[in-house]
């Protein structure tokens, strides 16, 4: 069995006068929902074997914020493919892990991350697939299991939805 964990980059700030779209750092609530999302992943036992995050400075703020909540994280692999990454060429960065991995979180960006999602799960909670057909917002968490024994094997809609959480639909989590 394979588990991918997809998280799209908590909130930024907006690009602005002297600032790259690559150089977005996470603002206050950003922060805050990274913190979150990470507490949640911790607490459930969603420790990835193995991460790849966008080398956008807030993707690798994210992480660095989500990987505090652990106790011993694993080391991130940052690869500017996954920065503004089709949903192809995902797929493609997916296939690449060491198959000793069997679970891999790949933090990145909207419109990639969502896509890859919505191609990839078949089945699930159906009212979490219809909210996340519509949209996966900042620090959306989206986690799908997969029947293979290789990433090289995953495919569309080979996918089972896990489990979809928002920062928001976390605010009175105490579970």
């Amino acid at each position: 069995m394979r588990r991918l964990i997809l998280l799209r980059h908590t909130k930024a700030d907006p690009a602005g006068a002297g600032i790259s779209d690559h150089a977005r750092p996470l603002n206050v609530r950003g922060i805050a929902a990274a913190d979150r999302i990470g507490a949640y992943m911790a607490r459930h036992h969603l420790m990835p074997d193995g991460v790849v995050c966008s080398t956008a400075q807030r993707t690798r703020e994210t992480w660095a914020r989500v990987a505090q909540q652990f106790g011993d994280p694993p080391a991130a692999t940052f690869e500017r493919r996954v920065y503004d990454a089709s949903t192809e060429r995902l797929l493609a960065t997916l296939r690449d892990v060491r198959d000793e991995a069997h679970a891999v979180l790949v933090v990145g960006h909207n419109p990639g991350l969502h896509q890859l999602a919505t191609t990839l799960i078949a089945t699930g909670d159906v009212e979490d697939r219809e909210r996340l057909r519509e949209k996966l917002p900042t620090g959306g968490l989206v986690v799908i299991d997969f029947a293979v024994d290789a990433w090289k094997d995953v495919h569309p809609r080979g996918g089972r939805l896990d489990r979809f959480v928002t920062p928001r639909s976390l605010e009175d989590d105490t579970a």
